[in-house]
């Protein structure tokens, strides 16, 4: 992997349809963004639900944006989820301007 490649696998339409669903399933459910300084990080509920979408966008992700860090924090049952995106220079941009989270 080239880490200074900063560039996504999916086509252009690809990466639409994955705005459109998967990633619009989870904007909606996002409760706090978090600016890191190579990143993001976000909080959401502890639902199955919630757990399951993430966990799904998590697997397609590292593999079309193979740059990206991707990190999961789950703890009880009722303390909230934390999902971590980051990654090398540009990454953050990246993030801000295609995921839009």
């Amino acid at each position: 992997m080239d880490e200074n490649k900063i560039t996504c696998k999916l086509t252009t339409l690809e990466l639409r349809q994955r705005k459109a669903t998967v990633i619009a399933s989870l904007k909606v459910r996002v409760l706090e963004k978090q600016e890191l300084a190579n990143g993001f990080r976000y909080r959401f509920d502890s639902s199955d639900q919630t757990l399951d979408l993430l966990n799904n966008f998590i697997k397609t992700e590292r593999l079309c944006c193979d740059f990206l860090i991707l990190g999961l924090t789950v703890a009880h049952q009722d303390s909230p989820v934390w999902l971590e995106l980051s990654g090398p220079e540009g990454a953050k941009d990246f993030i801000k301007n295609e995921i839009e989270f």
